[in-house]
C-alpha cells in the first residue's frame, strides 16, 4: 500500500467522521442525548474501516487507528475526550480491526470478499460484512466503555452502535458507487 493510499484512508476517515460529528450528532443529540456521546446512528466512519480493508486487508488496520486517533482528537468535545481519554486506545484498536476481523472470519468459512478475489464487487457480501463487523465493533465499544455506560442503557447503546455503522457503510457505499460511475463516465468521455 502506497503512502498516497494510507493518507487518502487516513482522509476519508477525518472528513467521514467530521460529518458525524457535526451534522449527525448535533440532530441526535437533541433526540438521543443520553446516548449520543458512545453512538452515532449514522456512522460513516465504519464505511471507511470496511471499504479499506477490503482493499488493504490486514494493512489497514495501522492506518484506521491513525485516521480514527485523529479524528477523535479533532472532533470529540473536550469534556467528553477527559471522560473517556483513558479508553481511547482500546476504542480505536476496537474499531481498526473490526472490519479485518469480519474479513478473516468469513474467508475461513470459504467466502474471501477481499479486493482482487472476485470478478466485481459483491455488494451483499461488503453488506455482510459490514454487519458482521459492526456487531465486533458494537459488542467491543460498549465493552470497552462499560465503565462510563449505564447499565440500563447498555442494550440501547449496542444497538444504536450497530445500526450506525450498517447505516453509515451503506452511505459510504452508494457514494463510491456513484464515484465509480462518474469516473467511469468521465474516463469514457474522454477517450471520444
Amino acid at each position: 500500500m502506497s503512502c498516497l493510499t494510507y493518507l487518502l484512508i487516513v482522509l476519508a476517515y477525518v472528513f467521514c467522521h467530521g460529518l458525524t460529528s457535526l451534522v449527525v450528532t448535533p440532530v441526535q443529540s437533541i433526540l438521543l442525548p443520553e446516548i449520543t456521546m458512545f453512538a452515532s446512528l449514522i456512522y460513516l466512519p465504519h464505511g471507511v474501516r470496511v471499504l479499506a480493508s477490503w482493499a488493504s486487508g490486514w494493512k489497514a488496520i495501522p492506518t484506521l487507528f491513525i485516521g480514527a486517533g485523529l479524528a477523535s482528537w479533532l472532533f470529540t468535545p473536550a469534556d467528553e475526550w477527559d471522560m473517556v481519554q483513558g479508553m481511547m486506545l482500546e476504542s480505536l484498536f476496537v474499531g481498526a480491526i473490526s472490519a479485518y476481523f469480519a474479513f478473516e472470519l468469513l474467508r475461513l468459512f470459504g467466502c474471501d470478499f477481499y479486493f482482487g478475489s472476485q470478478r466485481r464487487l459483491n455488494w451483499k457480501g461488503m453488506i455482510l460484512i459490514g454487519a458482521i463487523s459492526s456487531v465486533v465493533n458494537s459488542v467491543g465499544q460498549t465493552l470497552v466503555f462499560s465503565g462510563v455506560i449505564a447499565f440500563e442503557r447498555f442494550a440501547q447503546i449496542l444497538i444504536i452502535y450497530a445500526i450506525g455503522d450498517l447505516i453509515g457503510l451503506v452511505i459510504c457505499m452508494f457514494a463510491l458507487m456513484f464515484l465509480f460511475r462518474w469516473v467511469r463516465g468521465y474516463s469514457l468521455a474522454k477517450r471520444r
